[in-house]
């Protein structure tokens, strides 16, 4: 059973350099899995710089979507592995849900229950480490549209899934690592 280092923080807070030199640090053999998709130019100048900040013979899985499954069908033997981020992830599940207009909350939130628990399925029956990517998002203003707020509870809920079954959980702010302790269970108990 492989073990999960989650890293959560806002956006530019140094997530995704501090999850590289983890991953750098604890084994040679790395996948990691990207689920951004490039709909911009923007996103396809960010995907680039993020594939020039990896090193080179780390392995890339471009995954969008049903993480699970891809990895099902990779032959790569990976120590760690590597996903940035999460929060991309549900956001592609929720695009591929619907639009503004017709946005289904419990149907997104199925579709991401389904995606993280296959993921930690994959976890608890496989022996590499995981190191995950997410952007907590629960500490801003209301979004003022149903979808943003669909999409902050469905990620916010998605989260704590995850850091509720992680051995380490880091909290990024401006670029330093803070570790959060007392997952014991509810209340720190």
């Amino acid at each position: 059973m492989g073990k999960i280092t989650f890293i959560l923080g806002g956006a530019r807070s140094g997530k995704s350099h501090y999850a590289q030199q983890l991953a750098s640090q604890r084994g040679k053999n790395v996948l990691f899995i990207a689920t951004a998709q490039a709909f911009d130019a923007e996103m396809q100048q960010r995907i680039m710089a993020h594939q020039q900040e990896r090193p080179q013979h780390w392995r890339t899985l471009e995954v969008p979507l049903n993480v699970s499954q891809a990895l099902a069908h990779h032959r790569y033997p990976a120590e760690i592995i590597l996903l940035d981020c999460l929060t991309l992830l549900v956001s592609n599940i929720l695009l591929a849900s619907g639009t503004e207009e017709n946005v289904d909350e419990q149907r997104v939130t199925e579709a991401v229950d389904r995606e993280v628990n296959e993921l930690l399925d994959w976890v608890a029956t496989h022996s590499a480490d995981w190191i995950i990517v997410s952007n907590e998002v629960g500490l801003g203003l209301v979004p003022p549209y149903p979808l943003g707020r669909v999409y902050r509870d469905v990620l916010g809920r998605a989260n704590q899934k995850i850091a509720a079954k992680a051995e380490e959980v880091f909290f990024m702010v401006a670029g330093l690592p803070l570790p959060i302790h007392a997952l014991q269970g509810p209340m720190g108990k």
